[in-house]
Order: structure tokens, then sequence, then C-alpha cells
């Protein structure tokens, strides 16, 4: 039988059922705050409010998901924090926003100074290469929520973002003939973890060696790229239609931005560790709807704009290349097998 995210506890189609209940209750909040208007709430990569003066806030929160017990098998934290901040900064780059603050969470079942001090080092690094400031958090010491004997984690942050109006990117603009550009990845980054553990911690060591995935802990940490500084200035020089960060439903995320068709016919070759994970058994279909198979962030644009994103994306050494085009057909298809 093959392994899927369903089967390891994961549904996602279920996942969206919750989501959707949850926004039809927090909607009813919106009119709350008269200083504040809602410009556009839940659904999208951050919620985005008009404050005084005509400047648009955004905000976003996330965490790293179950890449926390990885970080605790390989007794390393000094990498989960650039994580936390790549999840969060990712996010709100993809509806224009300049990230400019951030605040941290963490849960812990046990004070440990040194663990605590490894993970704010991975935060400010983070922090310093997507240029925001961390100006507070939160530390809760729960033992009897973490279960086991030795130290257990929790993190997750919120960061804050500002634009114009005009700079505001909501995927409204893409039509069919656009290009979708794909900045490459750092590995799994911060998602599909569960199905990864599933499918390669029943035939492999944590510190094993692997042919062209080198030790496979070291492998599964890899932190996340951070992809603030290209994106915000291919957003300066290029006519942008839309942008996604590929993180939970992979390339299904590609469908927040606009109900239209994404062709995805020229994806690179995965990655060795994605490959390895799919050796284990798990279909190609569930691949593309799980990891994000080398490709981290999409750009969406005209095609007289690629070779400018591409020159940008150099400039950063975030290698770069075209993955599709947008269609008129809707869904999100993967060499011509559609997935969502």
């Amino acid at each position: 039988m093959a392994i899927t995210y369903k089967s390891v506890g994961v549904d996602i189609k279920k996942i969206k059922q919750s989501q959707a209940a949850i926004g039809k209750i927090i909607q009813s909040t919106h009119k709350l705050q008269k200083k504040a208007k809602i410009a556009h709430g839940f659904g999208h990569y951050a919620g985005i409010v008009e404050i005084p003066g005509g400047k648009l806030l955004a905000t976003h929160t996330d965490g790293v998901g179950t890449k926390v017990i990885i970080s605790n098998m390989m007794k390393k934290y000094d990498t989960i924090g650039i994580d936390c901040i790549a999840m969060n900064v990712n996010d709100i780059i993809c509806i224009g926003a300049t990230p400019i603050s951030f605040v941290d969470y963490i849960a812990a079942n046990k004070n440990d100074t040194t663990i605590f001090k490894k993970i704010v080092q991975g935060l400010a690094k983070g922090a310093k290469k997507a240029r925001v400031a961390i100006v507070g958090g939160e530390t809760a010491i729960m033992p009897d929520l973490f279960s086991g004997k030795g130290f257990s984690y929790d993190l997750s942050g919120m960061v804050t973002g500002i634009l114009s109006k005009k700079q505001l990117v909501l995927g409204k603009s893409i039509k069919s003939g656009d290009v979708i550009v794909g900045m490459k990845s750092t590995g799994l980054h911060s998602n599909g973890y569960t199905l990864a553990r599933k499918a390669l911690l029943s035939k492999y060591s944590i510190k094993d060696k692997i042919k062209g995935v080198g030790v496979l802990g070291n492998a599964l940490l890899f932190p996340t790229e951070i992809y603030v500084n290209p994106v915000l200035e291919i957003l300066d020089k290029c006519k942008i239609h839309g942008l996604a960060h590929i993180t939970g439903g992979s390339f299904t995320k590609l469908l927040r931005l606009k109900k239209i068709g994404f062709n995805l016919d020229s994806l690179p070759t995965p990655p060795p560790l994605m490959q390895l994970i799919e050796d284990q058994g798990i279909k190609q279909n569930e691949m593309y709807k799980t990891f994000n198979m080398g490709i981290g962030f999409c750009i969406i644009a005209p095609k007289s704009e690629v070779l400018q994103i591409k020159s940008i994306c150099k400039k950063y050494k975030i290698k770069s290349q075209e993955i599709g085009k947008i269609i008129k057909k809707t869904g999100v298809f993967v060499n011509s097998k559609k997935i969502a």
C-alpha cells in the first residue's frame, strides 16, 4: 500500500475544511476596529488592514512543524530559527509587503538556557538575512503538554509587513500566457515532515550517510531559503502578476492566487532527498502535492519580464528557471497530470 500524507495523519482536504470553518468565524471580528479597515482577510498569504495615512499593514503567523522532531533527534538547534523566520517572511512577501518586525513563540517542556540561546541565534541569523527586526517574543514552559524525558519544544512566530495599495499583489492580474518562474529550494524547507519521517525513518537511521544525500539528519535539517531580498527587488523592477511560497500543499498553493490553470511542464529533476522519499513507496502525484520538489518560490509574470527576474535571482545567488505557464483550463497540472 502506497504511503500518503493522509495515511500518516495529515488530511489536507479536511484541514482545508477546518480552515474554511475557522475563516467564517474570524470574519465576524473584521468590523470591530474602527481605526483600521480590513483590506484583505482570511485565505491568502497574509491578512491586510488599512491604517491611518493610507498605508497597508500585513500580518502573518507560521511555525516550523515537525521539523523540530528532527532537530531534537540530531540535538541541533542553531538553524531551526532560520526556518521560523523564513516560513513567515517568505509568505508575507507574496502579497508585496516588506517585512518590518517579527515576534517569536517558543514552547518547551523545560527550561534549557543553552538550547534556547541556540534557537534564538538561528532566529537572529534568519532575521538579518531577511532584514527584519525581532521586537519581542514569548517563552512558555509547559511540562504537562510535551511527552518524553528529554527536551521537547515547538517554535512559531509572527511577522508584520508594510506596503502601499500600489504594491499590493494578490494574483488578480494573472492571465493566460503568463510565465511561471521557479526559484530553487534548499531542501524540504519546513513542510511535509510527518510524511518524510514515516517514509525514511522506517528504513534509515537519522545518522545514516546516503549517496547523493549525505547524512540524512543534516539533509532534513538544512534551513529553508529566505527569498525576501530578491523578491522585493523583483517587485520593484518588474511587472509581477502573482507570487507563491511553495509550502504546505506544495504546488496546490498556486490556486489560492487565482482559479486559473497552472501548467508546470518544465520542473527541474527532483533533488536526491525527494527522490529518496519517493523511492519508499510514495506516488509521484502525492509528492507534488506535499513537497516543494526543488522549487521553493514561484513568480508569475508576463514573458517580457522573465530575463530580468532571472538576472535578479542570479545576483542573489539563487538559481531560477521557467517551470511553466498559465493556461485557461483551471487547475494545477504537473507534466500534463492534474494534481489539484
